[in-house]
């Protein structure tokens, strides 16, 4: 079975890292694939959400595999290794739908670097966090010095790229990290109770504010604004909130 698979049902795509004896640690051959899957859903007009997440109970992604990248000669990493793995995240959190990282247990380095180029993460109760390159004489280098501080703030980012300490799921959450902790037997239904409410919205529109939640262009608001409205799901939205009914989103 491949390391990493893609499921799609309907409006949700599942990805799993798919190699839980490793901790589901990334080697080339899973970028690979998750950049292939990426590229998938990008030509995918009906998919809707996309959730991530890890086969088995211990690890969504314990980072980058150490013997892969360990083995590369330094014009290696610089040519190769970082950037793909910064290519490929970056095609991750500019995906047009909105993904949603089921954190099911250790994310840490890349892993962590991962689950932040996700739109929102949901956390088991028993799910750490960390970014432990320091401890190997490394720095993060898949977008986790930029994408940390944005999110958790610059002091709390910095403390933890260099310590290499672990946080918890609940401190993850007050940091805003995490965006729900639950317990792990729940964590999958959490993530189709979210998705779920997501895919019941008009996805063009919903589409197109992640994009500019990541643009940060407010200039460009009143366009958006304009062309969701006038789309047919933005006639369907008017339509059925004057009716009183469930709106029957179609994607146009």
């Amino acid at each position: 079975m491949s390391q990493v698979t893609l499921d799609i049902s309907g409006e949700l795509a599942t990805i799993m890292l798919n190699r839980p004896e490793k901790r589901n640690a990334l080697n080339p051959e899973m970028l690979q694939a998750l950049e292939d899957h990426v590229i998938t859903l990008e030509s995918n007009q009906d998919v809707r959400v996309v959730i991530i997440t890890g086969a088995g109970e211990k690890a969504f992604c314990s980072g980058a595999d150490i013997n892969a990248w360990s083995a590369l000669n330094p014009l290696a990493m610089w040519k190769e290794w970082i950037p793909k793995g910064q290519r490929i995240l970056s095609r991750l959190e500019t995906l047009r739908q909105p993904v949603i990282a089921l954190l099911n247990g250790y994310a840490f380095g890349g892993g962590l670097e991962l689950a932040l180029a996700c739109d929102l993460r949901i956390a088991s109760n028993s799910a750490t966090f960390a970014m432990p390159e320091v401890t190997i004489a490394t720095i993060p280098g898949w977008g986790g010095t930029e994408r940390l501080p944005k999110i958790i703030g610059v002091s709390r980012a910095v403390s933890m790229i260099l310590t290499g300490t672990t946080i918890d799921a609940d401190t993850a959450l007050n940091w805003g990290l995490a965006t729900q902790v639950c317990p792990s037997e729940d964590l999958k239904n959490a993530g189709t109770t979210l998705a779920s409410t997501i895919c019941n919205n008009a996805p063009i529109a919903v589409q197109i504010a992640k994009q500019m939640i990541h643009s940060q262009c407010a200039s460009l608001e009143s366009i958006a604004g304009s062309l969701s409205a006038f789309t047919a799901d933005g006639k369907e939205g008017l339509l059925s909130f004057t009716e009183r009914r469930k709106p029957d989103y179609k994607g146009s």
